[in-house]
């Protein structure tokens, strides 16, 4: 299999006060969809997470004293420098991340999208002006930045998460420093030559590259870091809890989940089939508000099953440079999960309706493969049913009530999202009052508006990412009670 690696250097430096930075250390990066490692960046030592860090400090109050608008403006010009880009960063992110180019196209798209609508809210932050309770006076709630912010990174989006940090951080006068997940870390390092390019102060964002045990950890407890965003997994998310614990630093954790998609006996089946193929197969199902877990009528489930099969069965695997439905998986630790919980569920009882393996062929020997799957007779308490699957594995549950639906989804300690498929308005509100998680979507495939919130209940998280909820998140409160006399 040829995706081809030319678009990449073989090596990458990190950027670190204007400056580009190397070690004696290097992370290898490995092309998923054929194990081969195509680049390398550098290992950052913890001193070099300390430059970073006062080179951040040092950035921060000449940029948070420039009006909103001149932030705005900065970020125009990085989103200009960006945008001819395209199809280096799309080939790049099918390189190191597996997704197909239509994926990364979209990414691309995504991450201007993001950075385009954090430009635009710079004369968009709003305070408040209360009633004092004394004559010449005035109570004002001033919204501020937090200072100096990390921004971690997952392996999904490599890209597109930069977009979604950097600029709300940086319109609201914060400086951030990016660190990349370690399997996907050359977007972010060619994206540094942008901020370079579009000349963002130095400073502003500086972006290392390392181990999330060592320099992420390290950048986490550091008492000059005052707001942490992670979006990652919980247990990195709880990780990230009991580093800050000391400073008390504030933080914004987007984490995972399992989305029930719930489908009951008066749901359209075709466009409910529809939209769970999409919503759970879309980036090889590396998608945390990706559809984990059928939960659907008796009435309905064997036409929704057959249905369901019927399209799964015609997704492709291959090339992600020739898209194709599906690409590989990012980690050959994350597939290696994938199949433990296969096995389990299939030990448990329940049966491979199709896919369940690794795809035959001599493209698909190496690198981190696995056929779109589905399993049926599955019950709420095997594995891929418990468990957040992150990969192309679709288990279906019957149930015998909407109740029952809302048991299985509110008995979980996490709470990201779910969907609801229904004609029933009534079904429909009772389950956004009733159903314990940040989005739910109505009769509708997986989707992110930047106009939107994205945000998890229980164990998924804390805060949240889009919209000016999200660019709310990046700004603390400040009370001034002014006397006139």
């Amino acid at each position: 299999m040829s995706t081809s690696s030319s678009t990449a250097q073989t090596h990458y430096q990190c950027y670190i006060d204007g400056n580009w930075v190397d070690s004696a250390q290097k992370l290898s990066v490995e092309n998923p969809a054929t194990g081969e490692v195509f680049s390398s960046v550098p290992d950052c030592t913890l001193e070099q997470a300390d430059a970073a860090l006062a080179s951040s400090q040092a950035a921060l109050q000449s940029w948070k004293m420039l009006p909103a608008i001149e932030r705005g403006r900065h970020l125009f010009r990085l989103i200009e420098a960006l945008q001819p880009k395209r199809d280096l960063f799309a080939r790049l992110l099918v390189l190191e991340q597996g997704k197909t180019l239509n994926e990364a196209y979209g990414e691309f798209d995504d991450t201007l999208n993001y950075l385009t609508y954090s430009a635009e809210a710079a004369r968009r932050i709003e305070g408040n002006i209360f009633p004092s309770d004394n004559a010449s006076e005035q109570l004002w709630i001033q919204k501020v930045p937090y200072g100096v912010t990390v921004g971690l990174c997952a392996f999904n989006y490599p890209l597109a998460l930069i977009g979604r940090k950097v600029g709300p951080a940086l319109v609201t006068g914060n400086t951030m420093i990016v660190k990349p997940h370690e399997a996907t870390p050359i977007t972010a390092m060619e994206f540094a030559k942008v901020v370079e390019e579009a000349g963002i102060p130095k400073g502003v964002i500086n972006i290392i590259s390392g181990s999330g045990i060592a320099v992420g950890e390290h950048l986490v407890k550091s008492p000059i870091t005052q707001l942490v965003t992670l979006t990652g997994s919980i247990r990195a998310g709880q990780a990230i809890c009991r580093a800050v614990a000391e400073n008390v630093t504030a933080v914004s954790l987007e984490l995972g989940g399992k989305a029930s998609f719930i489908v009951l006996d008066d749901a359209d089946i075709d466009k409910a089939v529809d939209a769970v193929v999409i919503s759970r197969y879309a980036n090889c199902g590396q998608v945390c508000i990706c559809a984990e877990l059928v939960l659907v009528h008796e009435k309905v489930a064997d036409e929704f099953t057959r249905k369901v099969l019927e399209k799964v069965k015609a997704l492709t695997v291959g090339n992600p440079m020739d898209n194709p439905s599906m690409g590989p998986s990012v980690t050959a630790q994350g597939l290696d999960r994938v199949e433990s919980i296969v096995q389990e569920t299939i030990n448990a009882g329940a049966t491979v309706a199709c896919g369940g393996g690794r795809p035959q062929g001599s493209e698909f020997e190496n690198g981190n493969w696995y056929q779109p799957t589905v399993l049926t007779e599955v019950t709420a308490d095997m594995a891929a049913a418990r468990e957040e699957i992150f990969g192309p594995v679709l288990p279906i549950v019957k149930i015998s009530s909407f109740d029952e639906a809302v048991a299985i989804t509110n008995r979980r300690n996490d709470g990201l999202s779910c969907y609801l498929w229904s004609n029933d308005y009534r079904i429909i509100m009772d389950g956004i009052a009733r159903l314990e998680v940040g989005t739910v979507f109505v009769n509708k495939q997986i989707v992110g508006y930047i106009q939107g919130y994205h945000s998890g209940h229980k164990r998924s998280g804390i805060g949240g990412e889009d919209g000016i909820y999200g660019i709310e998140g990046y700004l603390q409160k400040r009370a001034v009670y002014l006397n006139c006399n």
